[in-house]
């Protein structure tokens, strides 16, 4: 049998276990009959209409902070046990979705700050050209 759990291979039908495990699994997969076995009775299950209370939240994404929270923890003004929550969510679950998305909102991010830039950098310099006109 696999060393695989039935929940683990869920998660790989769902593509939201970690890459690396999701690379495992796609290995073990192409040596063992009984793993296939095991993957197919999964998936007839599924096709069944069989679905568990944490399938079903899995598949929701039930348990991923909103993207506003996501967007918090980048800003790091997140505080006391929902910041907690949401960094063992990204680090120790290995949430691809909200990964994802931290990764399109840190990129946002930084696409704003260098857009910013140029425009701070020109109002400190219209400050300073006034001041220099009037003390020159």
């Amino acid at each position: 049998m696999s060393h695989f759990t039935d929940a683990e291979l869920h998660a790989y039908l769902d593509e939201a276990a970690p890459a690396e495990r999701i690379a495992e699994i796609e290995t073990a997969l192409r040596d063992s009959d009984g793993l296939r076995e095991q993957l197919a009775t999964l998936v007839a299950g599924r096709d069944a209409g069989l679905h568990s209370l944490g399938e079903v939240w899995r598949r929701r994404r039930l348990t991923c902070p909103t993207r506003e929270q996501l967007g918090s923890h980048l800003l790091g003004i997140l505080t006391g046990g929902l910041a907690e929550y949401v960094e063992f969510h990204l680090e120790v679950v290995g949430c691809r979705w909200c990964n994802a998305s931290l990764d399109d909102l840190r990129e946002q991010h930084e696409q704003s700050e260098a857009d910013e830039a140029p425009r701070r950098r020109g109002k400190y310099f219209e400050s300073s050209v006034g001041r220099l006109k009037t003390e020159g």
